[in-house]
């Protein structure tokens, strides 16, 4: 008895130590047991023995290997009994469906297929609950996954950030009460819903259903509807909007345990620029043979009408197959395209390889993109190509030789063709290696110039940088003005950083043209312009920059760019005028002897003001000579603002201009002059010329003001002029005057017709007036009526002059003159009362400089008696 009891003691421990042992070791016995079910090549593995805790068995983390792919992951598992259900529960669970291609495939034709019921009676009465389920590649619509299971009714939620579900399924009717999708492109998710009747044995499609959804689509204003029914082995997909009767899509299909046909479907869309439409077929032979083993065919066109008629797209796929491992499907898009101002042809053959999960599109040979038509409102292609062959797309980027050609023109800037060559390695923008050069010539018709392009760059990841740029003109010609081969290269490679957290912009360019021609016979320097870029983008930067031509500048420049708006300033710093001497034609015989230039210039340019621009030009003490006249002490300030293409003059003060002294036949001195004002000018907006004054000849010859547009007359007022110095420096030998004259010329600078009406002029105090001896003897002897007059005129003491001028604004001036006074002839003095007229260009008389040797000629043919005479008691001295 005791030996019994000592036997079942001892069989009771080696029990309890073998399920303990057990226990510590199910790391290691588990999934070898769980092997003999699982199949081959395939493994469980746990990373910690599982412990029991509040009721239930947790494991930390339980993986599902196929090979060296891991399938599944699962993490804080737990699974207890309660309330006659089992409860299953996991954190986090992981799946790669990558891996479920390299299972092997069981053999299992031998056995019966199971109905749907005696799968779903296998089911035990379970609730299961996962924290977040992600299978790959779909991560994006990873979420939490609740299942609730028994015999009769099986009901899933899951819920994630862009995808939602709730079904039911009762025996084989199955329920979706919701769907909700967020995908890209749509404005708002998804929304499905719909009953389907699954078939008994479920290895095929529902036998029926009817499933309904809405959407919207960024981009469409209407809302879209979707439905989806079929019976049996035939059904229609039908896609509408409400506000178009005919259905966006149409996809009538059969299916055969051989064969899934779409045949005769139809879309259309009736958004774009204009309508398109097109058909569909498609065929899928051996599809229950599994995806890798299906047979894929069909065929989509797209028929368009607009510039050249009719056009149409054809793509054909296959046969050929999807896979998840190797996929090899052919594809071909031929045809042309016509739209309403361009017209596209193409000739792409193309291979789609690889996993369907991660497919490559490949180009073949052959592969040729072209286009003609007018792309923008002043821009006709005449043709664009872009050679395809050998590029590959994938989600990994675009890989292999990228080209274009481009040939356009327009009927009035001219044409030109670009060429762009490079090889893009798994290229995205901002991803991989992209490598190119670029060159190109044309002709800009409104300046007669023909130009080139060229140059090497490449996109790095996230840096794009361009190693050379040089671009330039032959000659440009414009506004009378000729710059001879101007030229645009790089100082240093442009780098501009894309990466949104380090964001940069940096490089220096060089502008340089030869002699620049003026129509006038001046030519301005061989010219450089050097200027750097510095900023986050091309949409925000800072540039600063420096101008020099010859001996000119060199002029400094600054500013921003912030991709609306054009901000900068000029800085001229003091210059010695003699500079800009190359400037003036060598026929003028004009000579900048002396003074000094400095400047300051800010502007402003965007799209939706203009330029807008405010500064100030100095020059002080100016000098510059001529053959028969030179200016000394110029002094020339110019306050400006420019806005809306309008001129503002004397921003902070009056635009002054002071000028000491003009020599030439006769001095002029003290020369001013204030303008103020906008240009061109208004009647809101005026232009006034004021404080002009001019010292010459002894006396003043002043304008107080005058303004544009003109409504009176600006009265030029002319006082204490000095005859004797006028005849002095008009070199009349052949006659003497002395004595003072005022006036008032009344000036019109718009006026149809005149240029001075009803102006005056009289003396101010008594005239002499001397004829030379031999001038007068001369006279007489050639003229006998001519001489009886000047014998009144060989001295002449005139008491009262008075004349008045009209000039019109064709130079003819017309002249009505009286004077008064007493003449010394035959020892007597005599009062002497002169009237008459006088009409003559003063154009042409500007224009001679013979005027004293013409005056002989001119009183013989004018001098007439004198109209009264009296004698006089009194003796000549």
């Amino acid at each position: 008895m005791k030996q019994g009891l000592m036997r079942t003691l001892a069989a009771l421990m080696a029990a309890i130590l073998l399920l303990t042992g057990l226990l510590f070791t199910v790391k290691e016995w588990l999934p070898r047991l769980a092997g003999v079910w699982l199949p081959e090549n395939t493994a469980l593995v746990l990373d910690s023995n599982p412990r029991w805790q509040q009721g239930a068995l947790r494991l930390a983390g339980v993986r599902y290997r196929v090979g060296d792919c891991e399938m599944a992951a699962a993490s804080a598992v737990a699974l207890s009994y309660r309330q006659s259900r089992w409860q299953l529960s996991a954190d986090a669970v992981s799946i790669d469906s990558a891996c479920a291609a390299k299972i092997p495939a069981s053999d299992d034709s031998q056995q019966a297929p199971r109905s749907l019921a005696e799968w779903q009676k296998m089911l035990p009465h379970a609730d299961v609950s996962i924290g977040q389920l992600a299978v790959a590649p779909w991560q994006n619509w990873s979420g939490g996954l609740t299942f609730h299971t028994d015999a009769q009714r099986q009901r899933l939620e899951y819920r994630g950030k862009n995808l939602r579900l709730q079904a039911e399924l009762d025996g084989r009717d199955l329920a979706i009460k919701t769907f909700e999708l967020k995908a890209p492109g749509m404005a708002q998710p998804v929304v499905l819903n719909g009953t389907l009747n699954l078939p008994v044995i479920p290895d095929g499609l529902p036998e029926s259903g009817a499933l309904h959804s809405n959407l919207r689509l960024d981009g469409i204003p209407d809302p879209i509807a979707m439905e989806l029914k079929w019976q049996q082995n035939s059904g229609k997909l039908l896609v509408h909007s409400e506000a178009h009767a005919t259905p966006l899509l149409t996809l009538p299909w059969h299916i055969t345990p051989q064969q899934i046909d779409i045949s005769q479907g139809q879309w259309n869309w009736p958004w774009a620029s204009q309508p398109l439409a097109g058909s569909v077929a498609l065929s899928a032979k051996n599809w229950q043979q599994g995806l890798g083993a299906t047979e894929i065919a069909g065929r989509l066109n797209l028929l368009t009408q607009g510039r050249g008629g009719k056009g149409n797209v054809v793509l054909n796929l296959g046969p050929g197959r999807l896979d998840f491992q190797n996929s090899q499907l052919p594809l071909r898009l031929t045809g042309d395209a016509k739209l309403m101002k361009l017209q596209f042809y193409a000739g792409l053959p193309a291979m789609l390889r690889g996993s369907l999960i991660d497919p490559q599109l490949e180009l073949l040979p052959g592969a040729l993109l072209r286009m003609k038509g007018q792309l923008l409102s002043t821009l006709e292609v005449d043709e664009a190509r872009w050679p395809l062959a050998g590029v590959v797309v994938s989600s990994a980027g675009i890989s292999g030789r990228l080209q274009a050609i481009l040939s356009a023109h327009n009927g009035e800037m001219g044409r030109f063709r670009l060429h762009l060559d490079g090889r893009a390695s798994n290229f995205w923008p901002d991803k991989g290696q992209w490598m190119w050069r670029y060159w190109g010539n044309g002709y800009l018709a409104p300046l007669a110039a023909k130009w080139d392009v060229n140059g090497r760059g490449r996109w790095q990841d996230t840096v794009i940088e361009l190693d050379s740029l040089s671009t330039g003109f032959n000659r440009l010609r414009y506004a009378g003005t000729t710059m001879t081969a101007p030229r645009l290269t790089l100082a240093k490679p442009l780098l501009w950083q894309r990466d949104p957290a380090r964001p940069s912009l940096d490089g220096q360019f060089i502008l340089k043209a030869r002699e620049t021609r003026l129509n006038s016979g001046g030519y301005l320097p061989p010219s450089t312009l050097t200027f750097g870029v510095k900023g986050r983008d091309p949409a925000g930067f800072l540039y600063n920059g420096s101008l020099k031509a010859g001996d000119i500048g060199p002029v400094q420049l600054r500013g921003r760019w912030d991709g609306d708006r054009l901000r900068g300033q000029l800085w001229w710093p003091q210059q010695a005028l003699r500079v800009f001497q190359p400037l003036i034609a060598p026929d003028l015989k004009i000579t900048i002897q002396q003074g000094q230039l400095k400047a300051q210039v800010a502007f402003s340019a965007a799209a939706d003001q203009g330029l807008k621009a405010g500064g100030h030009w100095l020059v002080t003490n100016g000098g510059v000579s001529m053959p028969d006249n030179a200016l000394t002490g110029i002094d020339f300030s110019l306050p400006f603002r420019l806005e809306a293409q309008r001129w503002y003059f004397g921003a902070h003060g009056p635009v002054a201009l002071r000028i000491k002294e003009i020599s030439n036949q006769f001095s002029l001195q003290n020369i001013t002059a204030d303008l103020q004002g906008w240009y061109p000018w208004s009647s809101a907006r005026p232009l006034r010329l004021s404080n002009v004054n001019i010292d010459v000849l002894g006396g003043k010859v002043s304008m107080e003001s005058v303004q544009m547009p003109q409504t009176q007359a600006a009265s030029v007022l002319i006082k204490h002029i000095d005859i004797s110095e006028l005849v002095t420096a008009m070199k009349l030998k052949q006659l003497a005057m002395s004595g003072k004259i005022d006036g008032a010329l009344p000036l019109w600078l718009n006026n149809s017709r005149w240029l001075v009406k009803e102006g005056w002029i009289a003396n101010s105090g008594p005239l002499t007036l001397r004829m030379d001896k031999d001038m007068a003897d001369a006279i007489s002897s050639n003229n006998f009526a001519a001489g009886a007059a000047i014998d009144w005129l060989r001295y002449m003491e005139i008491s009262r002059s008075w004349a008045t001028v009209d000039l019109d604004n064709l130079g003819w001036m017309a002249m009505t003159a009286k004077v008064e006074g007493s003449s010394r002839f035959s020892n007597r003095n005599q009062q002497v009362s002169l009237n008459y007229t006088h009409r003559e260009n003063l154009f042409q008389l500007w224009r001679s400089l013979r005027f004293g040797d013409n005056l002989q000629s001119w009183v013989e043919e004018n001098a007439t008696l004198p109209s009264h005479k009296e004698k006089s008691d009194e003796s000549p001295d």
